[in-house]
């Protein structure tokens, strides 16, 4: 059947606030043109993030009455434990209040002047957190990957020649290799498991530790029953076993592909790093069987792990974010194709060539989306990447703007309305105008920065 149908029922409701446009062009401007700045009632459709938004199951809520609070030994860590274990065989498994704990207390220790991490892209918030240290934050993403109109299966992939070359002239700075799956700051592609082996080979050979990132590991995996040779008739749980039996080291937001709304962990195999994780750990997030998080967060992303490989499920999650995706390229909306899991990436630069990208045109449609029909969404370009080390602007490799879906949150006439208020914006996106910042802070601006409006075009 062609009919996408959720697989779950509704059973508790939230009210949206309805606003008219020109009650949403004065909430932009008294939010110095910053989407991150509104205040979350007086957005429609919030596509601003899929982290930490999902709708968790009836199950999950009854797990959280199982939590227990102890503070050291909770039956609920435990719990968490085995869940993580059964797709995930890491020696050492730390939960944390969420991934970016996982990243400050791995690169707290990893980190340094003169280090080089490389990736296939770094996100924002691991970008940061690795260039905090003191270390180079290294992007060798495919040059596929580059390429927002190429269909391609797995643009995620890293450049493996790249690497490699790296690794020859510099494997004395380079304490790990990670791999971002799936790939979302390079529009939500995924990585193949030929990719991933061929990378622990290198690894190998240098003598380094593959970690991944693995927020969306189970779209990862469904992509690769998709698309590589060999794995339409594997269930999703064992491509997602073999694709960690690669790994030596991890770190997780489960906001994600946890389905929950607040959690994380760090896992490894290496017991000397996994003393030093821990004893971070106790200074910033709390006991190492607790982590930061209650014991009913701890059985909440139990019970998800176990609902995200559900293959109903993640027929429903891509094949939903591909309605939304195939309706914009039909009607000349330029994107990154192919369309990810969890988003769709409006190409702003190619939508607005009119912008320069130093005038952010990834911002300028993601404030004309919100003014058009309350939608929110997130500008991955120039704004969140532009900014130097040595505080210099820079255009980044792509300007992007990520219409991010929730987990089992929006219904498909949700998604309609989106489609419809995409449509009106590309009819007037001549009419758009750059903008500039007025205020930033050193680091991570995106998120507090304010804008102004430039002259007319």
């Amino acid at each position: 059947m062609k009919t996408i149908i959720e697989p779950f029922r509704i059973k508790s409701v939230e009210p949206l606030r309805m606003t008219s446009r020109a009650q949403r062009e004065q909430l932009i401007e008294a939010a110095h043109y910053n989407l991150f700045n509104l205040h979350a009632d007086d957005v429609l459709i919030d596509l601003l993030t899929d982290s930490g938004t999902s709708a968790m199951s009836k199950y999950q809520w009854g797990a959280l009455m199982q939590g227990d609070e102890s503070y050291a030994g909770s039956p609920s860590f435990f719990r968490f434990e085995a869940a993580v274990r059964e797709l995930m065989p890491f020696e050492h498994i730390i939960p944390t209040h969420q991934g970016r704990a996982a990243e400050k207390i791995l690169f707290s220790i990893c980190g340094g002047a003169g280090v080089i991490i490389p990736n296939n892209t770094h996100f924002d918030t691991t970008r940061a957190n690795v260039e905090f240290s003191g270390a180079q934050a290294l992007d060798l993403v495919c040059e596929a990957g580059l390429d927002p109109a190429l269909e391609a299966p797995f643009k995620g992939n890293i450049d493996l020649e790249k690497l490699e070359a790296l690794l020859q002239q510099s494997a004395e700075n380079v304490p790990l290799v990670l791999l971002t799956i799936t790939n979302n700051s390079g529009g939500g592609q995924p990585v193949s498991l030929a990719n991933m082996r061929a990378t622990k080979v290198l690894c190998q050979q240098y003598g380094k530790p593959l970690f991944f990132d693995a927020c969306r590991f189970a779209e990862n995996a469904y992509f690769i029953k998709q698309r590589e040779s060999g794995y339409a008739e594997k269930s999703v749980k064992s491509i997602v076993r073999e694709i960690f039996a690669l790994a030596d080291g991890m770190i997780m937001s489960a906001k994600k592909d946890g389905l929950v709304n607040m959690g994380g962990w760090l896992a490894l195999n290496d017991d000397e790093l996994a003393m030093q994780a821990r004893n971070l750990l106790i200074l910033t997030e709390g006991f190492p069987t607790y982590g930061g998080l209650s014991g009913g967060d701890l059985e909440a992303m139990a019970v998800g792990l176990t609902e995200v490989i559900e293959e109903d499920y993640l027929h429903y999650r891509i094949t939903s974010t591909a309605y939304l995706g195939d309706a914009l390229t039909d009607m000349g909306i330029p994107i990154m194709r192919p369309v990810g899991g969890h988003a769709v990436y409006i190409n702003a630069r190619e939508l607005l060539p009119h912008i320069p990208a130093l005038q952010y045109p990834g911002q300028s449609l993601a404030i004309e989306l919100y003014k058009q029909g309350g939608i929110r969404g997130c500008e991955i370009g120039t704004v969140m990447f532009g900014r130097q080390s040595d505080g210099s602007e820079q255009a980044a490799a792509m300007d992007l703007v990520r219409l991010a879906i929730p987990r089992r949150v929006y219904t498909q006439s949700h998604i309609d309305y989106v489609i419809e208020c995409c449509a009106a914006v590309y009819g007037q996106r001549h009419k758009l105008r750059g903008y500039r910042i007025s205020q930033q802070p050193p680091a991570l601006r995106h998120f507090t920065a304010r804008f102004s409006p430039l002259g007319e075009c």
